[in-house]
């Protein structure tokens, strides 16, 4: 289990151009950070160097883990990343979206995480006959399918109207009161307490 996140003097580069220089954050189970800045200001390549897919220009990115654990296994066993896109294949049922991250990631809650999303009677439509909205919920359903510490979102309210927005916000905050970690990349306030962190200073 991931307990803890720590960054030091991290630099992203994307193309030529520098993003930011010199980031230091810390975050410890039961915390929230949300990234803000303008569009272009590094917030999903963030999420991405954090998640193991972008190299560091330079510093450090670590999690607290169990003795003997290392990044890459932590990633792979502790890690949700969930994109701006939501990632799901259009041909498959929301049901077979959900159970795919279930097996893939070695979860055991597909029927809870489908209900606490709203999405019982959805589960036999296919994903291209889905709302926007839906689809986002059944993206986020995967995390609760197989759960992991440290949640990595990319603006995931978006497409959610208010009142799966604040469903959403109650989902993250048992998640935090469970030990888990947050990062989100937002434009909007997060509906739960969450320390801010501009990218653009």
């Amino acid at each position: 289990m991931i307990a803890g996140l720590a960054i030091s003097g991290l630099a992203l580069r994307r193309g030529e151009r520098v993003l930011f220089d010199g980031l230091d954050l810390r975050l410890a189970a039961g915390e929230a950070v949300a990234l803000t800045g303008p569009n272009g200001a590094g917030k999903t390549t963030l999420l991405r160097a954090i998640a193991g897919l972008v190299a560091p220009e330079s510093g450090t990115i670590a999690f607290a883990t169990a003795p003997g654990v290392d990044a890459a296994e932590a990633r792979a066993r502790d890690l949700h990343l969930l994109g701006h896109l939501d990632g799901l294949k259009t041909s498959r049922t929301a049901r077979e979206e959900i159970a795919f991250q279930r097996q893939w990631c070695g979860g055991a809650a597909g029927a809870d995480a489908a209900e606490a999303l709203g999405l019982s009677t959805l589960l036999d439509l296919e994903v291209r006959r889905l709302s926007a909205g839906q689809r986002r919920r059944v993206a986020l359903a995967r995390l609760l399918a197989a759960p992991r510490s440290l949640w990595l979102l990319d603006e995931p309210m978006a497409p959610l109207d208010a009142a799966w927005r604040e469903r959403f916000g109650a989902i993250m905050a048992v998640h935090l009161q469970r030990g888990g970690l947050i990062v989100a990349a937002v434009h909007d306030p997060l509906p739960i307490a969450a320390r801010a962190v501009d990218l653009a200073r």
